[in-house]
């Protein structure tokens, strides 16, 4: 049989575990199941019918305000050092993003930033003469003024102006132009107003009553551009979206459908994956993750952003340089590292000053997401290693499991090694046979045990103590000898494809799951599972659905 062969023989014959997918994985898994023999998927059957929860109106993650600003004022503009911190809810910025609220602390720096913005612009010819597509005549110029601020505040509040919104604009730089005597004194107030705006920093995704039926709401020609491009790009429509949405065309499959494939075909798109999974997996904590030296003697300043790099490069290859099943990212021997890395994982570096792409071999025991350093400083401690961490992470990010919290009065902490207790499987027996804790170590510490050969760091070690590691464990009724074993466990769990859907229409709605929604998502996930784990096809899958069209009911 082919290795691919020998995968599904394995997924066919394994007890399928009772999810709340479980109906749509197995009639994907009964199709494939005759030998080396691939039989068509079963066609799904029609979208489901959803119910998405009320509209909220969703701020810009810090990284999208990044990557607009960018997009519409030049990619060298500097950037505010500070704006309002994101708020993580259900494991996403961008789901935190449409509940968190706005100190005033928050729209003093929204203000100060549209000025450091609208200043660079005003001061530099060069910039000015990008952003404003007319030459004035006067320093009141108000047919100018009017160009300027039609032209620039579609692009930037992601519609046209309404007449009232694009007059009292104009006014301010009409006014404060005259005033000064210089047009550019006008466009840097009126660039200022409309960058602090609620209209900029927030995303309105409010819908409107469907023509054909009233009790539903459908996203706006100017919404769906918008919920498509933050989706692929992380970022503003570019023009050409904008006036596919003036032309209505993304209200016919083709018409959006065209658009999410040219959007994917775009570099930008790179972006978009990478904003993803830096929330999915809180990467952008390793800028500033802390292990103490002493311990690991490895461990320095440049590692952290390093290991984000890795994991997303191998992101970045998986979905658009080399697609294929994209399960494949916790058991692929591909990856991507630097000197620094390359030192880590005691492998030859394949560039002497970046990054190059290395095949891991299966002697060293290290492959795909789950021996990254990424994952493995991040599901650590500053002076060791954390079974539970590790374990969690593949329970709740990989799998969509959840593991209860903690009671507020138990003790978690792990007695200090000594002769008795040398390694960390020897130190958790007390919370496994603790009956308080048992109930959630049960779940985490013997998966996280499995990748106790990585250090706090993610450099290989044998013993542990001078005693000799025992990786071995058991992931859902499925034994493992070693972190290689347990990634291929993982791999092939059930849960993994449509937690990964879940968490994708999460990030892309910006909100969690709705009873609602539930239907939906399980019919996406499926898809997903029939595409064979195919990113894009997961990403255009969910874009084509009812689901991404439309919006709740308001509140009353």
């Amino acid at each position: 049989m082919t290795p691919t062969a020998n995968r599904r023989q394995a997924a066919c014959s394994r007890e399928p575990s009772l999810s709340r997918f479980a109906l749509a994985l197995l009639t994907i898994l009964a199709v494939a199941c005759d030998g080396d023999e691939v039989v068509a998927p079963v066609e799904r059957g029609p979208a489901p019918a959803v119910t998405p929860p009320a509209p909220t109106l969703r701020r810009l993650t810090q990284a999208q305000y990044a990557n607009t600003v960018r997009d519409l004022l030049g990619a060298d503009i500097v950037l505010p050092a500070s704006l309002e911190p994101d708020a993580e809810e259900d494991g996403l910025l961008s789901v935190g993003a449409g509940t968190a609220s706005v100190s005033s602390l928050g729209v003093e720096r929204y203000e100060d930033a549209a000025l450091l913005l609208a200043d660079q612009v005003a001061d530099d010819p060069t910039r000015f003469a990008t952003i404003v597509p007319c030459t004035p005549t006067t320093a009141d110029d108000a047919v100018c003024a009017d160009t300027f601020v039609r032209t620039f505040g579609r692009r930037a509040w992601r519609r046209p102006l309404t007449e009232a919104e694009a007059s009292r604009l104009v006014s301010i730089v009409t006014l404060t132009g005259g005033e000064s005597g210089a047009f550019a004194e006008g466009v840097r107030y009126g660039l200022a107003a409309m960058l602090q705006s609620p209209h900029f920093v927030y995303r309105r995704e409010h819908g409107t009553p469907d023509a054909d039926d009233a009790t539903v709401r459908l996203l706006t020609d100017w919404e769906l551009a918008t919920r498509l491009s933050y989706l692929l790009w992380a970022t503003t429509p570019d023009a050409t979206l904008l006036d596919a949405a003036a032309a209505g065309d993304l209200q016919t499959d083709e018409g959006l459908r065209a658009q999410a494939d040219r959007l994917l075909a775009d570099d930008r798109a790179r972006t978009g994956v990478r904003e993803l999974f830096t929330e999915l997996f809180e990467l952008g904590d390793l800028d500033t993750i802390s292990k103490d030296p002493t311990v690991f003697t490895h461990a320095s300043a440049d590692l952290g952003p390093a290991a984000r790099e890795e994991t997303l490069l191998g992101l970045e290859h998986l979905i658009f340089d080399a697609p294929g099943d994209f399960r494949d990212l916790i058991t692929t021997p591909t990856t991507f590292v630097d000197p620094r890395l390359a030192s880590l994982y005691r492998i030859a570096a394949p560039d002497p000053l970046g990054f190059g792409q290395v095949t891991l071999d299966e002697a060293d025991g290290r492959r795909g997401l789950l021996g990254q350093a990424s994952f493995l400083m991040l599901n650590a401690h500053s002076t060791r290693t954390s079974a539970t961490l590790r374990g969690k992470f593949i329970r709740t990010t990989l799998l969509c499991q959840t593991i209860p919290p903690p009671p507020a009065d138990v003790d978690t902490s792990i007695p200090e090694a000594d002769s008795t207790s040398p390694t960390l499987r020897d130190r958790l027996q007390t919370h496994l046979e603790n009956p308080t804790c048992a109930g959630c170590h049960q779940l985490t510490d013997p998966i996280g045990l499995g990748l106790e050969n990585f250090d706090g760091i993610g450099r290989w070690r044998d013993t542990e103590n001078d005693v000799t590691i025992d990786a071995s464990g058991e992931l859902d009724q499925l034994s493992f000898s070693d972190g290689w074993e347990l990634g291929a466990a993982v791999r092939d769990n059930d849960n993994l494809g449509p937690c990964f859907a879940s968490h994708l229409y999460r990030y892309a709605m910006g909100h969690s799951v709705d009873p609602g929604e539930e239907d939906v998502v399980d019919w996406i996930a499926e898809g997903f599972v029939g595409s064979g784990h195919d990113w894009q096809s997961l990403l255009v899958d969910l874009v084509m659905s009812p689901a991404f069209r439309r919006a709740g009911a308001l509140d009353e």
